[in-house]
């Protein structure tokens, strides 16, 4: 009988990039739109689409033996499981965010000390009465099913605690941020009896290591060059690689290949500057995975 790992996917706002990190990462995941059980190219995976929130809670109890779901839902379930690889990318939705308590622009709550008494709106409540204890502050926390920056405008509460990445969204309903309860991070973790199965930790661990490769990749790119042997001194001294750069003989006497990688971000400045140090042919090519 084929051994099969069972794991649980996002559903909701990560999904779209844990499928697009996952394809970087080598595995064609496709899900009709009304469907729960997605196809995977992978015959030892058998996947399933769980919304992040209740992700810890059933790889917890073994029905999942794995899955990937966000810091702060793991925090919210209080939930006993192995944390198998960080999966945080700093460029879309997998980055890390955090929730905040915000109240609106004109409201006299300045602090966290003044939510004494007030009543606050949040999905994440048992990680906020966690940060209000902590704080000695007592308070009113009531679950919001979503549209929580309504509650606060309408009047219905005082406050609300609600994950932000840049805070535009809560400047648009006129909310401020008054303080941060916790940051939260994407993770790969596991049922820890699955995790004691030789073969089933086997095969989390690959998917991890190409899953942290595909990420790194994000933010790299590959760069190859020619380089006289005159220049190379010159064009060494500006390459940040990774590691050394690899450097191959050419056919043409007196030149040599550079291939290395380089930061993305770093590519506008680098470029123009090799090509002044005497650099010939830069291609500039995108990278699937970065494993070190």
């Amino acid at each position: 009988m084929a051994k099969i790992l069972k794991i649980g996917l996002p559903k909701g706002s990560l999904q779209e990039a844990t499928f697009r990190i996952l394809k970087k990462a080598g595995f064609n995941v496709n899900v009709g739109s009304r469907s729960y059980f997605p196809s995977i190219d992978d015959a030892e995976l058998d996947p399933v689409l769980i919304r992040a929130q209740e992700m810890s809670r059933y790889v917890e109890d073994g029905a999942l033996d794995c899955g990937i779901t966000g810091e702060d839902w793991i925090r919210e379930n209080n939930s006993d499981i192995k944390y198998v690889e960080e999966l945080e990318y700093a460029k879309q939705s997998l980055k890390k965010v955090r929730w905040v308590i915000a109240a609106p622009e004109g409201s006299k709550i300045r602090s966290t000390k003044d939510l004494k008494g007030k009543r606050i709106a949040t999905e994440l409540v048992g990680v906020t009465k966690a940060f209000l204890r902590k704080n000695k502050v007592k308070a009113d926390v009531e679950f919001s099913w979503g549209a929580t920056e309504v509650k606060v405008a309408a009047g219905l509460v005082d406050a609300i605690v609600e994950i932000t990445e840049t805070g535009s969204s809560l400047r648009a309903n006129k909310l401020r941020i008054v303080d941060t309860v916790c940051y939260s991070t994407t993770k790969l973790i596991a049922n820890k009896k699955a995790w004691k199965d030789k073969w089933k930790r086997a095969k989390m661990e690959a998917l991890s290591m190409l899953l942290k490769g595909a990420i790194l990749a994000e933010s790299k790119v590959g760069l190859k060059m020619n380089v006289s042997k005159a220049n190379l001194k010159r064009i060494l001294s500006l390459l940040p690689a990774m590691k050394k750069p690899t450097i191959s003989t050419l056919a043409d006497k007196g030149w040599l290949d550079i291939d290395t990688i380089i930061d993305e971000e770093e590519v506008k400045r680098l470029i123009p500057a090799l090509k002044r140090a005497g650099a010939q042919g830069i291609i500039e090519y995108p990278l699937n995975k970065a494993i070190y």
